[in-house]
């Protein structure tokens, strides 16, 4: 076993020299395809390219005479990604990492190293006319050497003792849990209605696309290189997609916007992924069914959010489901900053989706989608739950409703008689000047006693027991008041062959 901050320098290095490998390749197989000297003139521009395409792929920006590159591709960053989380499982398995909490340390012993080095690669990318921002480049190796390598070093830890994924969601209290799914739910929608669009616009616009290939002429190895540059940018035409069917849509150009309102474009690069911009004038009418889909984000995320979680109170309902459309609009802004930003100087100064109007935009379609949604979710729970306690305690013996699938209204005639020879409505005063029967009193109490839903329990290796709890740092508990209990018939055919295991509990 290695010491772990030497063994996470280790890491942090041969991921980063693989990356810049790759890259290195890639630059080279472009500098040949091009027009060129010597090759000992050139090498060292060569290697400095590199060296600012590895940077690219961190999302460091750079500063060119006039003005600033921000825009990068976002598909470039799955490849450092894809490095730190290879190296971050093979940290766990050359260093002693028994507990839960030392994943932190193990991703803290990668990150540190590998932003020195992105520092450093800063520092030898600078030239006249290119100046990558150190300080980006310090952050953003940072922030993701932390997260792809610790996550490799969790997905790592958790193979080797058993232990399935899921159950790190028991770990987390049920109403972050309830929004984290909401959240995720609304971003993934609008961000496939991204891809839609974007693939829909593309594919109608394909011989333009064609014809900008024909004409830039790249060759075969410019043409791999061509199409590989468009893949790359393909995650940032998913997020203008997406920008543009929550309304406030996209610019091109200083003082062009593409948007439901209308579509105002000037002279573009040549490039082929452009042909599939909209022409100038009114959008596409089919376009315009896109509007509708932050709403049906915003009503799945409501609905998901209160799930898991209903609220007790029925005014924090449409609370939590508004807070899940904030949650949802700070991701899309947050998508929206790094998938645009300046190409250079000028004209180009202004590309991409405004991430504050974006967010501002998402958090309040969604917002109140979900809101609406949460609201009739938790409604329909408890009067669920109302109506079996009604059927309960208005059963013989305050038995169980008769099973059946279904809830059966209550007649006149199935109210219990009052002592006395009086109907069956009285008892306390009601409302409408009469009086509460029994029954009714019955119901209330039933109603004020429903019981949120419990987290599912999920299965786990009974051999692994010992294990688990000292990797969790939890202690595992067979059973409690609740198991304690006399089983429910109806539960127990449900449950019928699953492998639950038990609640987890911290310590």
């Amino acid at each position: 076993m290695r010491p772990l901050y030497t063994a996470g320098g280790l890491a942090a290095a041969s991921s980063a020299g693989l990356g810049l490998a790759v890259l290195m390749t890639l630059t080279v197989a472009g500098w040949v395809a091009a027009p060129h000297g010597a090759f000992g003139e050139d090498v060292g521009e060569v290697l400095r390219a590199a060296v600012q395409a590895w940077l690219v792929g961190h999302l460091v920006g750079f500063g060119i005479p006039g003005g600033d590159v921000a825009m990068l591709p976002l598909g470039l960053v799955v490849l450092p990604g894809l490095l730190l989380y290879r190296a971050g499982r093979r940290l766990a398995r050359n260093c002693d990492l028994p507990r839960l909490r030392h994943v932190f340390r193990a991703a803290l012993a990668v990150a540190g190293p590998y932003a020195a080095i992105a520092g450093t690669l800063a520092l030898i990318g600078q030239t006249e006319a290119v100046r990558p921002s150190m300080l980006q480049a310090l952050v953003a190796g940072f922030c993701l050497a932390f997260g792809a390598g610790g996550a490799g070093v969790l997905v790592q830890m958790l193979r080797d003792k058993g232990i399935a994924k899921r159950r790190l969601l028991e770990l987390m209290p049920d109403r972050p849990r309830s929004l984290l799914v909401g959240t995720l739910s609304s971003t993934g929608t609008l961000l496939a209605t991204g891809v839609v669009l974007f693939g829909v616009a593309l594919a109608a616009d394909l011989g333009d696309a064609v014809a900008t290939t024909r004409d830039l002429a790249p060759g075969l190895v410019g043409g791999v290189l061509l199409l590989l540059i468009q893949l790359l940018y393909a995650p940032n035409a998913v997020v203008f997609g997406m920008a543009y069917a929550v309304g406030p849509g996209f610019s091109v150009g200083a003082g062009t916007i593409v948007a439901p309102t209308g579509v105002s474009v000037g002279a573009l690069p040549t490039f082929p992924m452009l042909a599939a911009l909209p022409d100038n004038g009114p959008a596409p009418v089919l376009s315009l069914a896109a509007l509708a889909v932050p709403f049906a984000a915003g009503g799945l995320g409501g609905v998901l959010t209160q799930r898991s979680a209903p609220a007790v109170v029925s005014e924090a309902a449409p609370l939590w489901g508004f807070v899940c459309g904030v949650t949802t609009g700070l991701a899309c802004a947050a998508l929206s900053a790094a998938a645009g930003g300046p190409m250079g100087a000028e004209r180009l100064a202004a590309v991409g989706p405004s991430s504050w109007q974006v967010g501002l935009i998402t958090a309040l379609e969604v917002g109140l989608a979900a809101a609406i949604t949460a609201w009739v979710a938790n409604w329909r729970y408890y009067r669920l739950h109302a109506s079996e306690a009604g059927e309960r305690a208005a059963a013989p013996g305050g038995g169980r409703a008769p099973a059946g699938g279904g809830v059966r209204p209550r007649r006149a005639a199935d109210a219990p008689a009052a002592p006395g020879g009086s109907d069956a409505g009285a008892g306390a005063p009601r409302r409408d000047g009469g009086e509460q029967g029994p029954a009714r009193r019955s119901v209330r109490a039933a109603l004020s006693r429903v019981p949120r839903p419990r987290v599912p329990r999920l299965p786990r290796r009974r051999r692994a027991a010992e294990e688990d709890e000292d990797f969790f740092g939890i202690s595992y508990e067979a059973g409690g008041p609740e198991t304690a209990a006399a089983p429910d018939p109806g539960a127990a055919s449900e449950g019928a062959g699953r492998t639950d295991g038990p609640p987890l509990r911290r310590e």
